[in-house]
């Protein structure tokens, strides 16, 4: 495959093809800039608008072009980048009521616990701020020095106009739509793009523009669990304190997260390391089967799993394989494959269309120019393909296999602990488009590679491949392009 352009090209192809929608939505990929909180009927007909952007929905078509979505599939797409941006699925009942996680944000000035979480905190912790989302006003007050960001009374400030990438905060007490006029925060929600979505720094640093499905490797997802002050339920669900739960999530680290810690109660590795693993993107997933590090289901099937069993939202799952109790001892003891809510009350299974369609929007971003060296990077393609047998697993373009993309612990030459913790004993064949975005933290699923040299060493010990120093750097090079 040729790199650059003709790299990006074949992914927007891929990803128009997969989702049977007009091109200049699926480049865009429901991530615009400007994109605001404005309300879904606004959003939905900015959508129709991108999506369509001058094609002819009736008549003859070039052959070979793709098709413009109709209105519904767009409409559809929008309503699924409100849920990944906005919706709780209920799970403020956890969050807030249970943990009262919002209590420790709001601090004992406030009306909560604790010295609470200023913006200047909440950054450290990495959480993102939404430009788009901040009034005139507060725009030019940060730009003044005016607004205090250690006051835990500007993060409240923050979260009344929805600006805390993947935070709700309940205001109101009765629904997950923040409030100015409703007083003290009473709860609070997360959504998907808490782990999933980060800013582009453009306004300063954790603070800009959304970008929708990159991860966020600087949020600190343990020590933001355990500031709650009440962690009883999660203590009791593992059979242990509230400090071993603070120890366990603590111990994950930026850009991690354990979801498989309340299906098995294992918080560490037998190396003593933490059992948490990096979180992953959730762009150009396209064409793609599994979509986890060690399998377990499709787009839809991993929505439903941390809709309900890990954010905690009102909804029906359903996975007997989670009635293992060997592998699974806490799940299984706890029916968590057998999850059901009436139809009337489910806030998570109709919105599992919508956010399937906009995650497959999502296609992994270009590497910028000057990011990569382009000569080597063409060398490195012919490796790929070549020498280094890249493409016996990372099959282009899609760069991972069509089909059921895993392997044994052993072919991949690493510990199966991981690997034991999911149904199929197995790795997935993580995709390389877009890799630039989510380098921190290291590479594979625990991040024990701390470069792309690092994992080209791997294999070529593994595989006794004799790659050169040169080669080897080609190879990295044109992974940096893809």
């Amino acid at each position: 495959m040729k790199v650059g352009k003709s790299v990006r090209r074949s992914s927007i192809v891929m990803g128009v093809a997969a989702l049977g929608v007009g091109t200049a939505w699926a480049v865009g990929g429901g991530c615009s800039p400007t994109t605001t909180t404005s309300g879904n009927a606004q959003l939905q007909q900015k959508s129709m608008n991108n999506g369509n952007n001058g094609n002819n929905s009736n008549g003859a078509k070039d052959a070979g072009a793709p098709s413009t979505a109709p209105a519904s599939s767009v409409a559809l797409i929008a309503q699924g980048e409100q849920t990944f941006r906005f919706d709780t699925f209920g799970d403020e009942a956890f969050w807030g009521d249970t943990l009262k996680l919002h209590q420790a944000i709001e601090g004992a000035a406030n009306g909560g616990v604790g010295p609470g979480i200023s913006p200047a905190t909440a950054l450290q912790l990495g959480l993102k701020v939404d430009v788009d989302a901040l009034p005139a006003s507060v725009i030019d007050g940060l730009k003044n020095g005016t607004v205090d960001l250690n006051n835990p009374a500007t993060t409240l400030a923050l979260l009344k106009v929805n600006a805390v990438v993947g935070l709700t905060g309940i205001f109101d007490g009765t629904t997950a739509s923040p409030s100015a006029s409703g007083g003290g925060m009473k709860s609070m929600g997360i959504q998907c793009a808490l782990c999933h979505s980060t800013v582009d720094d453009s306004f300063a640093p954790g603070i800009g523009h959304r970008l929708d499905g990159w991860p966020n490797r600087d949020l600190n997802v343990g020590a933001i669990i355990a500031a709650a002050p009440d962690l009883s339920v999660p203590a009791n669900l593992l059979g242990v304190d509230q400090d071993t739960v603070r120890k366990v999530v603590n111990a994950w680290g930026p850009g991690k997260f354990d979801a498989e810690l309340f299906m098995d109660g294992k918080g560490f590795r037998p190396d003593g390391k933490t059992a948490g693993v990096l979180i992953p993107p959730a762009f150009g997933l396209a064409g793609i089967n599994l979509h986890t590090w060690t399998g377990w289901g499709s787009v839809p099937y991993w929505n439903a799993f941390v809709a309900v069993l890990e954010m905690h939202g009102v909804g029906t799952f359903f996975d007997p394989r989670l009635d293992d109790a060997t592998r699974f001892p806490i799940a299984a003891k706890n029916r968590f494959g057998h999850i059901a809510v009436d139809e009337d009350h489910d806030r998570v299974t109709p919105k599992l269309p919508g956010l399937h369609l906009y995650q497959m929007s999502l296609l992994a971003p270009t590497p910028a120019a000057g990011s990569f060296d382009p000569d080597a990077a063409e060398r490195g393609d012919k490796l790929f393909g070549g020498k280094a047998k890249c493409t016996s697993c990372h099959v282009e373009p899609l760069t991972t296999e069509p089909g059921w993309n895993m392997h044994t612990a052993a072919e991949v030459g690493v510990d199966d602990f991981q690997a034991s913790r999911a149904p199929d004993d197995r790795y997935r064949t993580s995709p390389l488009h877009g890799l630039f975005t989510h380098t921190k933290g290291g590479f594979y699923h625990d991040g024990r590679f701390a470069t792309l040299l690092d994992v080209v060493n791997h294999y070529d010990t593994l595989m006794s491949l004799g790659l050169s120093d040169q080669e080897k750097s080609d190879v990295v090079e044109y992974v940096k392009s893809l």
